[in-house]
């Protein structure tokens, strides 16, 4: 994630906006893991993780009635049914396809 569009506090806001939501997402009500807890191997972690959420999607814009607490799964589900725009980088993979694509994505044109 890109933190140059957050304050600088953003990590202490973030974790009193979930402390506020008693780590409970507030559109599931799922209870996620709090710093330093564990699940068991056996349950997927990242539908677990409290994240915050900003309802008009201006990360600048940090007043309470615009932030609220999100399991991982319910704020991908906003932001993948345009309902918001993605932050610059939260959301993208950083690799290099191989040459070989490139000559077949140049044959496949002619």
């Amino acid at each position: 994630m890109s933190l140059n569009r957050y304050p600088d506090n953003w990590t202490e806001l973030a974790l009193a906006v979930k402390e506020s939501a008693n780590w409970q997402c507030q559109r599931c009500g799922r209870l996620c893991l709090k710093p330093g807890e564990t699940l068991p191997d056996t349950l997927k972690r990242r539908a677990y993780v409290l994240q915050v959420h900003h309802w008009n999607l201006d990360p600048g814009d940090n007043r309470l009635e615009n932030l609220v607490a999100l399991c991982s799964s319910c704020h991908l589900a906003y932001h993948c049914r345009s309902r918001g725009n993605i932050s610059p980088g939260q959301l993208s993979l950083d690799f290099k396809l191989p040459e070989y694509f490139y000559s077949f994505r140049q044959n496949e044109s002619h």
